[in-house]
């Protein structure tokens, strides 16, 4: 990690989406921002942490257990980051950040994080639109998260409507006008 780039935590969930997340971080690396993939355990069944780790050049975290420092990765990375980044976001995590549940690596590291936070949802439309999902987004705003996205078009399950991910670079480009603002 050099000291002079600034540090995005991309949090990758377990989205269909998440395969877009490689292109947000190789698009980030090569704009000199030095990028943390924070996985969660469904994300990993979808794109492996080992690209994430080509692209990034920079340690996966994927299990909040494993600590190789003496103090817990989601802390350590949550005191250097500039910004937190969750692409594809789900329901979920939507759900668990605005109601403070910590059961993951992600969920642990955006709690810990007090910075700027911008999530890109990617979902079900029926799922984003449920009223549920809709009082979480809320809470989420209030406490300062913008979001990216999501847009209208087809998703992966062959619905269409709201829910379908912004794309990787309208993503890139709200990262690094948010950093530029720092």
């Amino acid at each position: 990690m050099s000291a002079n780039k600034p540090v995005v935590v991309l949090g990758v969930t377990g989205s269909i989406a998440a395969y877009k997340a490689a292109e947000i971080c190789s698009a980030l690396v090569k704009s000199d921002v030095d990028v943390f993939v924070v996985m969660t355990e469904a994300a990993t069944k979808l794109v492996g942490e080992r690209t994430f780790l080509t692209l990034s050049r920079n340690p996966v975290v994927t299990d909040l257990w494993e600590i190789s420092d003496w103090r817990p990765g989601h802390v350590a990375l949550a005191e250097r980051s500039s910004l937190l980044l969750v692409a594809p976001c789900t329901a979920n995590f939507i759900a668990k950040h605005a109601h403070g549940i910590a059961d993951d690596a992600l969920t642990a590291h955006a709690l810990a994080y007090g910075g700027k936070t911008l999530l890109a949802p990617a979902m079900n439309p029926g799922m984003w639109a449920h009223p549920a999902t809709r009082a979480n987004v809320d809470i989420l705003r209030e406490r300062g998260a913008e979001f990216v996205g999501p847009d209208e078009g087809g998703v992966a399950c062959g619905a269409d409507g709201v829910g379908r991910m912004a794309a990787p670079d309208e993503i890139v480009d709200r990262v690094l006008t948010a950093l530029s603002a720092c």
